[in-house]
């Protein structure tokens, strides 16, 4: 899995502002982080989107036809930036670490200009549907009620995906969420809103569970390698080592 893990890595920000919402005190900026590691076989770049700072991540690579492909994980609300940033670039694949407003409020508006199929964990398909369980009927204050067409795959426990050239292994990850799932290609895992810098999700939301969320972490992400770069749906990266030691949430 991490053998195709050797081109360079980059990272960009693009933030819109807003206060976080996510986790507990997640700690930092997108794209603050001081995380170090094996480079991707592909370019990372982070867009901090919406009212809640999610962050928005973009995978690009040269494909076999020699143009630039892309991933997106996670496009929030407001995604007129990273919209603009695909414009010419083919997207295989939109993957969602989970459905709640602020990771997929862009999807439509993407999933559209780019012809691109979506993929969800199957415990969160219809949240794409419903703006009650998405959460976007919650927070009215934030933003209207969301929805989109239904994700045209759907995401399980140990599932590897072959996208850019790569492969990515799906973990399911609940807690934050039923349908969390982080998405781990070598040395580098997107985990949604599961853990944050020096913080976890919240679990508080309709869905969530605590013991899960622990679970999830301590015997799934922690049994990862230490040096493995977490880029978290909120604040700046880390590392699981990094977590392990000084995560105050997840003190043995």
């Amino acid at each position: 899995m991490g053998a195709a893990c050797r081109m360079m890595e980059r990272e960009r920000t693009a933030a819109d502002g807003g206060a976080e919402i996510g986790g507990r005190g997640a700690a930092g900026a997108a794209g603050s982080g001081s995380a170090s590691g094996a480079a991707a076989p592909f370019a990372i770049e982070t867009y901090t989107l919406g009212p809640i700072q999610t962050n928005a991540y973009l995978l690009t690579a040269k494909g076999p036809d020699g143009a630039e492909h892309a991933v997106v994980i996670d496009p929030g609300m407001n995604p007129k930036r990273l919209l603009e940033r695909l414009e010419g670039v083919k997207v295989e694949a939109i993957l969602l670490t989970h459905a709640h407003f602020d990771h997929m409020g862009g999807v439509d508006e993407l999933r559209k200009a780019a012809g691109c199929p979506v993929y969800i964990h199957d415990l969160e398909a219809d949240w794409l549907t419903d703006p009650r369980k998405n959460g976007s009927m919650r927070w009215q204050d934030v933003t209207p009620p969301l929805s989109t067409d239904p994700a045209e795959y759907a995401l399980d426990e140990g599932q590897k995906l072959s996208l850019l050239g790569a492969e990515f292994l799906v973990m399911h990850t609940p807690g934050h969420s039923p349908g969390s799932v982080s998405f781990l290609c070598g040395k580098h895992l997107f985990s949604g809103d599961v853990l944050f810098k020096q913080s976890v999700g919240r679990t508080d939301l309709p869905g969530g569970r605590e013991r899960d969320l622990y679970d999830s972490i301590r015997n799934k992400l922690y049994k990862l390698e230490q040096d493995v770069i977490v880029y978290p749906g909120h604040g700046g990266k880390t590392t699981i080592g990094s977590e392990m030691a000084g995560n105050p949430f997840t003190k043995f």
